[in-house]
């Protein structure tokens, strides 16, 4: 049978057979429609862990894409139809004119969340959601998404602008601060993973992260390694972590944050400036 998948080789070896038999059913539904499918995550990252991790996958079509082909896509992933070997699958299918511009919103035409962990859930309205989930994923599949069909990444997918990505980030660290429904060494390790943002400017995976704020930072370090020790167990054997300490940890988190957000804006205030000046000059050469 030929390999549906643009680089198999390049990808888990436990999710080549699931992301080639999603491809399929995907070019299968949706037709001519398809534009792209491409993996983010854990998975662009290459930060997969089996048994831990969920599978990443995002999908451009045309936005004349029908709402029944949607709803039958969304049958044809589901766990029950095809049984996701990960923790769970989150595919989010945007319009190619959404994802061609920057944008601080959710967007999508439809969210699905399926899988042995995951709640199964499917979306077709973004107002059910919160923005930041999707902008962050897009910033990370603008670095590093794996394409597994169609238009490269790039080429289809614009990043969002700096100041809706801090925006995004804002309000992650305040859904991970809440707790609910998160692990804790989730928690410290996307906390993790946002602060090495604000140092570089890239996403890195989240055990790297996770290694650069524990070398970095002497009084986080007993807690980022413990998250690390529990990233390496499945879900149902993860380590408790000092609910006191996590939080101390997302406010510090916070503060970087919002230092990175000032810096952006100071710089683009900056960039405007130098614009008008460098108008204002070519101008006054014209007359």
């Amino acid at each position: 049978m030929t390999d549906a998948l643009v680089d198999s080789h390049s990808l888990p070896a436990e999710l080549r057979p699931y992301l080639d038999g999603l491809v399929r059913r995907t070019r299968a539904v949706c037709g001519g429609h398809l534009i792209s499918v491409f993996a983010v995550g854990s998975i662009a990252l290459d930060d997969y862990r089996h048994g831990r991790s969920d599978v990443d996958v995002t999908i451009v079509a045309d936005p004349s894409i029908p709402a029944r082909v949607l709803r039958e896509l969304a049958e044809s992933l589901a766990h029950a139809s095809l049984p996701c070997p990960a923790a769970g699958l989150e595919l989010v299918v945007y319009g190619a004119d959404f994802v061609a511009e920057p944008s601080g919103a959710a967007g999508y035409l439809m969210d699905l969340n399926t899988g042995p962990m995951l709640p199964n859930r499917v979306s077709f309205d973004p107002a059910e959601s919160s923005d930041f989930w999707y902008v962050i994923d897009r910033s990370i599949a603008h670095q590093a998404g794996r394409l597994l069909f169609g238009t490269p990444v790039r080429q289809v997918l614009a990043a969002p602008s700096r100041l809706d990505l801090y925006a995004a980030m804002r309000a992650s660290v305040r859904e991970h601060a809440g707790g609910a429904g998160h692990l804790g060494d989730n928690r410290v390790l996307n906390g993790c993973r946002m602060a090495a943002f604000c140092r570089t400017g890239r996403w890195p995976a989240k055990r790297e992260a996770a290694q650069m704020i524990a070398t970095s930072e002497e009084k986080f370090r007993p807690l980022v390694e413990t998250a690390l020790r529990s990233f390496q167990r499945p879900r149902s054997a993860a380590l408790p972590l000092p609910a006191t300490d996590v939080r101390t940890f997302l406010t510090w988190v916070g503060e970087r944050v919002e230092e990175a957000a000032i810096h952006a804006l100071v710089d683009g205030q900056r960039g405007d400036a130098d614009l008008r000046r460098g108008n204002v000059k070519s101008s006054e050469v014209n007359d």
